[in-house]
């Protein structure tokens, strides 16, 4: 049977929260409201934007807020990016053992393919679903249903890979194995919204015995 890990996008492939909390306080501060990056952990990460923009600024064009923040966040990205450590390696392993691999973020489509240009890796993970391309974003489970349809793989034979509350809620409901990366929110944090184990990144020495559970599910079917 096929194996698959399937992969979120902002601060998972690549440490973005810095970029996404100053472009955010940059936003509400010229529209008149003070928030932190405590805040933005805790009430917007892994939201959509024009949730979070409906949400704070009912009076205002929430689509139009969140275009100009995604646009403001990919002038802050540039054309370069150091990817999260270890990947790499991770996907060098994935193709070794045959293993396939998909994005699967609620990045707008633009975003997802100026983050996977900026650390190179546009063609190492060509397979990327969208949320809002899908019957419905993270927390649902959809994006990684459509991802394991797209694979050919059964939920059992994927790990996913997440580091917000919203995207760990998806990944357990669609019924992977869910690995929570420490980037910006604590263990405690990750396994509360459903993270079976976390890792620090991808060099993180409980990695190994987590990409094992492929292969054991393999010999033992």
């Amino acid at each position: 049977m096929a194996k698959a890990l399937l992969f979120d996008l902002d601060g998972t492939l690549l440490h973005s929260d810095p970029l996404h909390i100053a472009v955010f306080i940059e936003l509400f501060a010229e529209h008149g409201q003070q928030i932190d990056k405590a805040y933005y952990l805790e009430h917007i990460h892994g939201t959509f934007n024009e949730i979070t923009f409906g949400r704070h600024f009912p009076d205002q064009d929430a689509l139009a807020l969140a275009d100009e923040k995604e646009a403001r966040f990919r002038d802050r990205l540039g054309d370069s990016a150091e990817p999260m450590p270890g990947l790499t390696a991770l996907l060098d392993r994935a193709a070794a053992e045959n293993w396939r691999v998909a994005v699967v973020t609620n990045a707008p489509r633009v975003n997802a393919e100026a983050m996977l240009a900026a650390i190179g890796m546009t063609d190492r993970l060509p397979v990327v679903i969208i949320g809002d391309e899908c019957a419905a974003g993270k927390p649902d489970p959809a994006p990684y249903l459509a991802a394991m349809d797209r694979l050919g793989v059964a939920p059992g034979d994927c790990i996913a890979f997440e580091d917000s509350p919203s995207g760990m809620t998806a990944a357990r409901a669609s019924g992977a194995y869910c690995v929570g990366l420490r980037s910006s929110l604590t263990e405690d944090k990750l396994c509360a919204a459903g993270a079976h184990v976390t890792i620090q990144d991808y060099t993180d020495p409980a990695l190994p015995k987590i990409l094992a559970r492929l292969n054991e599910r393999n010999s033992s079917s």
